[in-house]
């Protein structure tokens, strides 16, 4: 079997230059990207087996990255290599369509088993991210309260906003009209009752779109 073909995206590019290291004796690394957006304009052309990507990321987080991903090219496997232990964020990493989920404090060669795991078609999940995960799983959709769901180009706008982006960068980012992106804005607020744009970011930081 030849060895798998693996991006990481982490917009800490020393990272990334250390992870490259210690995976290339194992995989062969053929891009690094320091956010979800440059990600998914030059994903195509290096045709990885298995993306290896944070959550917090600026431009397009982790989370909304993979979900694009997943819908662009489904083979891809993804691994999820980040700092956040919150069992509802690894449950919905899994609900996306994550194969693996790794905590940054876990040990390096770590990231290599789980790898090699993914590789084969199982998953993986570090020892340290296991608690309260089950039930996180398998919360029942009552459990929690219903909620406005965002649209992907939403959560797109949301989250360039929330970074403290004007609507006409997000427009030039998004390559739509700054009206487009006052429509959503305005569209969210809306639906969330939402009134002002620190609630905005507020809301962003709570439903993990942006980190702090």
């Amino acid at each position: 079997m030849r060895p798998p073909r693996i991006i990481l995206v982490d917009d800490h590019r020393l990272l990334c230059e250390a992870f490259t290291k210690l995976l290339e004796p194992h995989c062969e690394v053929v891009g690094t990207f320091g956010d979800g957006r440059s990600l998914l304009a030059g994903v195509k052309k290096l045709s990885p087996d298995i993306v290896v990507l944070d959550i917090a990321m600026p431009l397009l987080n982790g989370l909304d990255t993979a979900r694009q991903l997943r819908a662009r090219m489904p083979g891809i496997k993804i691994i999820f290599l980040t700092m956040n232990e919150d069992p509802d964020l690894a449950a919905e990493a899994f609900r996306i369509g994550a194969s693996g989920y790794l905590l940054k404090n876990s040990a390096t060669t770590e990231l290599v088993q789980a790898i090699q795991e993914v590789y084969q078609g199982r998953s993986y999940i570090s020892p340290l991210a296991t608690n309260d995960l089950v039930g996180a799983l398998f919360k029942k959709p009552g459990e929690n309260p219903k909620k406005f769901e965002l649209s992907i180009r939403q959560r797109e706008v949301l989250q360039l906003l929330a970074e403290g982006k004007s609507m006409k960068e997000v427009a030039r980012i998004l390559k739509i009209t700054p009206r487009t992106v006052a429509f959503h804005k305005y569209a969210m607020m809306d639906e969330l009752h939402i009134q002002t744009n620190a609630e905005l970011v507020q809301y962003a930081i709570k439903h993990q779109i942006i980190a702090v």
